[in-house]
């Protein structure tokens, strides 16, 4: 498929996700075969006002183009500044904001509060638009809540203001993330634009991909909470879809040596302090399913070196070991 003149070879993204995928974790998804990743969320005013925090999530890794970087505002004048600043990373593709359902974005009119003022989503779009060189694209929302179900009103909008492509994940803001996603409303708009519509939310195997594709006709899925501690997925998809074979199972072996490298990775890019509070999570996504995961996940909470994770995994490899001589 193409977003604007950027040619993306595959049918899997990976999407953003705050304090998921940074560039660690973007690397090992584009490795296993993603082929298109968005970063986290960044402000667009923290971009403006020079915050060396937004700033470091613009990063790019070399590997995982082509790559979007994703902002959050509700200004188009700032919107626009930021987005200017943001080329300097060297992002494929600018992706807007419109769907986060996180309180302390939308109570200040950002993410997903975007969808009750459609006409405000078009300005934004249009200011990015003519700002940068790349193509720009939004993700969006099935709607507000059940009162304000407007994604095809919205993705039109923001096609007639310029967007190269709209990714539509199917619940409401109000919904958050509990009920069964909506793929009624991805084939919606699908059928009401011309650009390309990637299609999100329970794609969770390699089955579940297969069926939205099929069942909405959209161009591409993106996966969020179903790469979590599995970045296989990206790879079990592309096998089903290519070759119409499922992949061999992922063995607790593999799953922890891919963990070492993750988190390896994360260390290196923030240093290990900062990594290893964030790898707690990662690690305890890892463990999930495998022989002794409680007490592996209740330890992971206590992580505060790289040393204290190997010593972790060596207790996953004798309960591996455990179970293959029973």
């Amino acid at each position: 498929m193409h977003i604007g003149n950027i040619t993306i070879n595959g049918c899997a993204a990976l999407a953003p996700m705050a304090g998921v995928t940074d560039p660690a974790f973007r690397t090992l998804c584009t490795e296993f075969g993603a082929a298109y990743t968005v970063g986290e969320m960044v402000s667009a005013k923290g971009i403006v006002y020079h915050s060396e925090k937004s700033l470091e999530l613009l990063l790019t890794p070399d590997k995982t183009h082509p790559s979007a970087v994703q902002l959050f505002g509700n200004e188009p004048d700032t919107m626009a500044q930021a987005a200017r600043i943001a080329m300097q990373y060297r992002p494929d593709v600018i992706d807007i904001n419109m769907g986060c359902p996180a309180p302390k974005i939308v109570n200040n009119g950002c993410g997903s509060a975007l969808m009750k003022d459609p006409d405000l989503c078009g300005r934004l779009v249009r200011a990015v638009k003519e700002a940068v060189p790349v193509p720009v694209t939004v993700k969006i929302r099935k709607g507000w809540d059940n009162r304000c179900i407007n994604a095809v009103m919205v993705a039109q909008i923001c096609e007639a203001n310029g967007a190269d492509a709209v990714t539509v994940h199917g619940r409401t803001r109000e919904q958050q993330y509990m009920p069964p996603a909506d793929w009624e409303i991805i084939r919606q708009v699908k059928k009401a634009v011309s650009v390309p519509v990637i299609g999100n939310g329970d794609i969770t195997d390699a089955a579940s991909a297969a069926r939205m594709l099929e069942q909405t006709g959209c161009d591409m899925v993106m996966i969020g909470r179903g790469a979590l501690g599995n970045p296989w997925l990206f790879s079990e998809i592309n096998r089903l879809l290519e070759h119409d074979r499922p992949s061999l199972p992922v063995s607790p072996a593999e799953r922890v040596a891919v963990l070492l490298r993750h988190i390896r990775m994360m260390c290196d890019d923030k240093g290990e302090a900062a990594a290893m509070r964030e790898a707690r999570k990662h690690a305890a996504w890892y463990f999930k399913g495998m022989k002794g995961a409680a007490a592996l996940r209740q330890q992971c909470n206590t992580l505060a070196t790289y040393a204290d994770l190997v010593n972790l995994c060596r207790t996953a490899y004798e309960n591996i070991s455990l179970a293959d001589r029973s």
